[in-house]
């Protein structure tokens, strides 16, 4: 038993490096194929769309809780590497790209939701700790691709491509290899179309969904915006950022964060961790300005380490509060569930970005951010709280 969660955890992150794979490399995409910089909204939205659709239908047939997950994780990894390896071949049009990265995004829907199905299969008591784990090697697979760039320099940048694709494979590999059907494991019942929608008559667990839906719309946002923040400060302040470096930097350290919520969690209650991360965060949305106006790099990168820190440590914890708040047979389908409503506003947020960047200051941009923060701790905050954790 020792041995499976750092195995999850460990497949989890290999598999989650195809996400901003694409997003790495799109200096290199947009120079080969003369692409603007409003690219990148289009790039990150179709992996997001992708993701949706996926945890639709996931979510639909409760294929996480009909069939073995730790199959279902192994082929969703192949799938989901051979579509991330199609950016390297020669001659692509944007739209094969973007096609490409929606199939990529399908696929993740039975990597990230599903790895946490396994997790809950396995780890009843403790489960804010396992699910930190989890999802904080999500957000260090979120941003390896951007170290990977960072590394080879002025390498051939198909390698990002080859090497995501091929960890990928091999954590599914181990997935499928070395960590069999949960002790807690309930066997999903026949197809439930209704169950999307009979879960939110829950109270409690609506609750804990609205709180992850505002946490959600300052995420993947946050996430995909990084670059742009430093590369117009770095221009503002006639100086150059290694921006693939610390855009890895920046969305890393959201994983150290998302570890130490988990081993906080069986202290202090996953939802005072969430309501405090989710405050915090909001909270650097609003003053972002001051910091991008303030001459010294160092202090805006200080504050840029903060907010990747607090953006992503109540995430593991709204996880927790939804998996804990629905029957146990039902878990991986509503795990699911959230996260597919989950991403589809982060769609919402990014192309919005990507509209108002053409009319708003860059300093000010992520100021909208703020928004999604506010929603959630609205509900988390309610007196009449009945979230059980």
């Amino acid at each position: 038993m020792k041995r499976i969660l750092p195995i999850i955890v460990l497949s989890q992150f290999l598999c989650t490096s195809l996400w901003f794979a694409g997003n790495a490399i799109l200096p290199d995409l947009a120079a080969a194929m003369s692409l603007d910089e409003k690219f990148l909204g289009n790039l990150t939205s179709s992996v997001q769309f992708g993701f949706i659709a996926g945890t639709l239908i996931f979510a639909i047939f409760t294929i996480a809780d009909k069939f073995p997950p730790s199959l279902v994780f192994f082929l969703s990894s192949l799938l989901a590497a051979a579509f991330n390896f199609t950016l390297g071949f020669e001659g692509l049009s944007s739209e094969f790209i973007l096609l490409s990265r929606f199939a990529t995004g399908f696929f993740l829907a039975g990597i990230y939701p599903v790895g946490m199905k396994i997790a809950a299969d396995y780890f009843q008591k403790g489960l804010g700790k396992s699910l930190g784990l989890l999802v904080g090697a999500l957000v260090l697979g979120t941003a390896f691709p951007h170290f990977i760039r960072s590394y080879i320099g002025e390498m051939d940048w198909t390698l990002v491509v080859q090497l995501t694709s091929g960890l990928a494979v091999f954590g599914g590999l181990l997935m499928l290899t070395l960590v069999p059907n949960g002790p807690f494991r309930s066997k999903g019942q026949a197809i439930d179309l209704i169950l999307f929608f009979r879960v939110f008559k829950v109270k409690s667990f609506r609750q804990a969904a609205f709180g992850y839906f505002g946490h959600m719309w300052e995420l993947y946002a946050f996430w995909a915006f990084v670059p742009v923040f430093l590369s117009a400060y770095g221009l503002k302040q006639d100086m150059n950022f290694d921006l693939s470096f610390w855009s890895f930097v920046i969305i890393a350290v959201g994983g150290l964060s998302c570890a130490l919520g988990g081993m906080l969690s069986s202290a202090i209650r996953p939802l005072l961790i969430s309501r405090t991360a989710l405050s915090l965060s909001g909270i650097c949305c609003f003053i972002s300005p001051i910091f991008f106006l303030q001459p010294y790099p160092y202090i805006l990168l200080i504050f840029m380490l903060f907010w990747g820190m607090v953006v992503t440590a109540d995430s593991p914890m709204f996880s927790t509060l939804v998996a804990q708040n629905v029957p146990q047979h039902q878990k991986g389908t509503a795990l699911t569930i959230v996260n597919c409503v989950g991403f589809g506003i982060t769609i919402v947020s990014i192309q919005l970005l990507n509209f108002i960047h053409a009319f708003v200051q860059t300093e000010f941009l992520l100021i909208i951010l703020g928004l999604g923060p506010l929603f959630g701790t609205f509900f988390i905050f309610k007196k009449e709280l009945s979230i059980r954790n």
